[in-house]
């Protein structure tokens, strides 16, 4: 009997042709680089041209004695150097401040993204009048200009005609006069008018997942909140990336709220942060370049905090 040797080719006696190998990773990278730059160029050139002329005007002052004779023209400008620098670090309450700054701002930070992404959530789930309802109250937060918003908050909160300690029965009490309490009732407020822009962010991320991700995962067995962290937050994670660094920008220089709401930072400036105190010192004690020292450090922790940020969630990203 004859063997049948059975022919792995196709009917059509056609030779199939062997994959090409892809290339490494790391290049397709590399190759993507000026392309990406390419895109990115307009963006940087405008970023450069609003930001790169303050910044450097910024450093400059920062580095002479600039106070009101020199602005006035009654006496030249002297060069310090770093000394300004020195002194600024050589100060514990700037260290106190600092301190002050990052656990504010952290705790701003952390409510926004809880509130927001809860929010979010809540949209997808609820019928079209109330997520256009909640939406338009979001709105509303986020368009409140920050002066007023500050003001209605005070008011709300007053010690005598104040709706909430009448609601709590609490009439007399001062949220502002403890520095935990004015702290927490500005966090409050910053929280209040910058949840909307996490939760309108969030909410288009949610609804562009695909339905068929969610529907494989549900057959596959997985609970809810299974589905939420292995599926639906690393698709979100460059969204989160986003909400997250636009987050610590904005908290880290809050300004307007802490010099309301706490009247200048507070009883014997308890209550300052790094935007007031170099506002008092700059305009207030007419110490421009210390001031402007203060901006410059400001401007540094910044970059510092997105980059290292940014790198957590890259290591994150390739550990996953």
């Amino acid at each position: 009997m004859t063997d049948v040797h059975l022919d792995p080719r196709p009917a059509t006696g056609a030779r199939a042709r062997p994959e090409a190998p892809r290339a490494p990773r790391w290049k397709r990278r590399k190759s993507d680089g000026p392309i990406a730059f390419a895109y990115l160029a307009p963006a940087l050139l405008v970023l450069v041209g609003l930001m790169g002329y303050p910044i450097y005007q910024l450093v400059l002052i920062s580095l002479f004695d600039y106070g009101q004779e020199q602005v006035s023209g009654g006496a030249p400008l002297v060069f310090l150097g770093l000394d300004n620098y020195t002194r600024l670090l050589g100060d514990p309450k700037f260290w106190t401040v600092l301190a002050q700054t990052v656990g504010f701002a952290a705790v701003c930070v952390v409510g926004t993204l809880l509130v927001g992404a809860a929010l979010a959530v809540l949209a997808t789930r609820v019928r079209t009048w109330a997520r256009m309802t909640l939406f338009l109250a979001a709105l509303g937060a986020w368009a409140t200009p920050t002066v007023a918003g500050s003001t209605i908050w005070l008011f709300l909160f007053d010690a005598n005609f104040g709706f909430v300690n009448e609601l709590l029965g609490t009439t007399g009490f001062s949220w502002t006069y403890d520095r935990w309490t004015a702290f927490g009732l500005v966090a409050a407020e910053v929280v209040w008018c910058s949840f909307p822009f996490v939760m309108v962010t969030l909410y288009a991320g949610i609804k562009s997942i695909p339905g068929e991700v969610l529907e494989a995962a549900a057959l596959d067995g997985a609970s809810t909140f299974r589905t939420a962290r292995s599926v639906i937050l690393p698709l979100l994670r460059p969204l989160l990336v986003v909400v997250t660094i636009q987050s610590i920008i904005w908290d880290f220089k809050v300004f307007t709220q802490i010099y309301i709401m706490t009247n200048g930072g507070g009883i014997a400036g308890r209550n300052l942060v790094l935007n007031v105190y170099a506002y008092q010192q700059a305009f207030a004690a007419s110490e421009y370049g210390l001031g402007a020292t203060i901006g410059v450090v400001m401007t540094v922790l910044l970059l510092l905090i997105t980059l290292g940020y940014l790198r957590a969630l890259r290591k994150s990203g390739e550990e996953l």
